[in-house]
């Protein structure tokens, strides 16, 4: 899998009929370098949508400190963890991987653990972005309770006044605080929780420049914080995933983050690339007992397979837009009736419909794009748009399978549609 980068690392032993529970791996590193694992494991009876099921805890050390925490939250059957090791220096090194008892669920089985892959980065530019990746200490009131969990980091780089600029983002199975979550599928089409955790500036040699994290308040301090070799230290420190410099928990992941490029798309195609990040989200409604037909309004949504969801891409403004699918001649909305369901912001953005029971998409016939004037501020009245909702791309229209996996798209479009706020909507025709 990481074929060329191997060179520069040698496996010495691995324990191939380790104990369920635990392995053990010593490699050389010919010269010092970030290390990345790609870790495959599973563990019986093990699933993230049941109550006392939900994963098996490992604990990481390289060289007997400790590292990280994985948890095994993709269930029984073995799945591939990329994790980050950190710097090591040239030499022999040692990683061990044996099950926390004390953080993993009661009723999960012994896991199955193995590792496809060590590489030290080889590549000039992914060691740079491999290098300054955080590692994201649990929230406090997470540790042990199977929730918001981080599953996926990833990086964008931009050129910058002095250099260039590493973005490092983080998607989390859920928010404990924040967005109520039938307003985040109408918002944004999906029940995770997805935040820019760290950005850092570097100029041509790689030096650091600045720093800055997303604080509590969706502030962006510069960043002051600790630092493992290059890595930031962040805790994750809010109900709804924002991070700080300091905490107070000891448990701490770090994921191997991936660059991603979004132009033209929305951040949630990171979780199209990986489509069993949806599973977990929906298996944790399912056990936090967000999942119920009541209607907007009580942080409950229906089955997330009867869900149509949506990405598209323009300019919003200063107004508002809502989808609608149209099925059985009739025109189901996104926003549920609701001014607040509404989609306000620019970019390429996602949005979900719940059909109802027993409807198919099948029997979807086509998708509306509509336009409003946006809900005004408490006590302010309301302003009428300067200019029309331009629309430019329809990325995908998709349903969730039985596993509550991506089902194909049905529907893409580019072109350019301009919609004024109450006024004629843009229909496409789903074939």
């Amino acid at each position: 899998m990481f074929a060329a980068d191997l060179l520069a690392l040698a496996v010495l032993a691995a324990a191939a009929a380790a104990p369920a529970d635990s392995y053990e791996q010593t490699f050389d590193l010919a010269t010092a370098g970030e290390v990345v694992a790609a870790v495959r494991a599973g563990c019986a009876a093990c699933a993230w949508g049941e109550a006392d099921r939900e994963a098996a805890a490992l604990r990481l050390s390289v060289d007997g400190a400790y590292s990280q925490h994985l948890l095994l939250a993709r269930g029984e059957t073995p799945a591939e963890y990329r994790v980050t090791l950190g710097a090591l220096a040239a030499g022999r090194h040692r990683l061990s991987i044996e099950r926390d008892a004390a953080l993993s669920a009661k009723g999960a089985g012994p896991a199955t653990i193995s590792v496809d892959a060590l590489r030290a980065v080889a590549d000039r530019d992914e060691a740079l972005a491999q290098s300054m990746a955080p590692i994201l200490f649990a929230r406090a009131n997470t540790v042990g309770k199977f929730t918001d969990l981080p599953i996926l980091m990833w990086y964008e780089v931009a050129p910058s006044a002095r250099g260039r600029q590493f973005r490092y983002s983080v998607i989390f199975t859920n928010e404990d605080g924040g967005t109520a979550t039938d307003r985040l599928m109408a918002t944004w089409g999906r029940t995770t929780d997805i935040e820019y955790v760290y950005g850092v500036e570097v100029d041509a040699s790689g030096r650091i420049v600045s720093e800055e994290f997303q604080g509590p308040g969706h502030e962006f301090p510069p960043f002051h914080g600790k630092h493992e070799a290059r890595h930031p230290l962040l805790w994750v420190s809010t109900d709804n995933n924002m991070v700080s410099e300091s905490g107070t928990s000891t448990v701490r992941y770090a994921p191997a983050p991936e660059r991603f490029d979004l132009t033209n798309v929305s951040r949630e195609a990171v979780m199209d690339r990986h489509p069993w990040s949806y599973a977990l989200a929906s298996g944790e409604m399912k056990r936090e007992r967000k999942i119920a037909d009541e209607g907007p309004g009580h942080n409950t949504i229906p089955d997330p397979r009867r869900y149509v969801y949506i990405e598209a891409c323009g300019e919003v403004g200063d107004a508002a837009v809502a989808f609608a699918v149209n099925a059985r001649d009739t025109w189901i909305a996104s926003d549920r009736g609701v001014r607040e369901y509404r989609i306000v912001r620019d970019g390429c953005f996602r949005g979900a419909i719940p059909l109802p029971a027993g409807m198919r998409g099948r029997e979807l016939r086509a998708l509306r794009v509509m336009a409003y004037t946006r809900a005004p501020a408490r006590g302010q009245p309301a302003v009428r748009p300067r200019g029309p909702v331009m629309l430019t791309r329809v990325n995908t229209v998709f349903m969730l399978d039985d596993g509550y996996q991506p089902g194909p798209p049905m529907l893409q479009w580019q072109g350019t549609a301009a919609i004024h706020a109450d006024g004629t909507p843009f229909d496409l025709p789903i074939k």
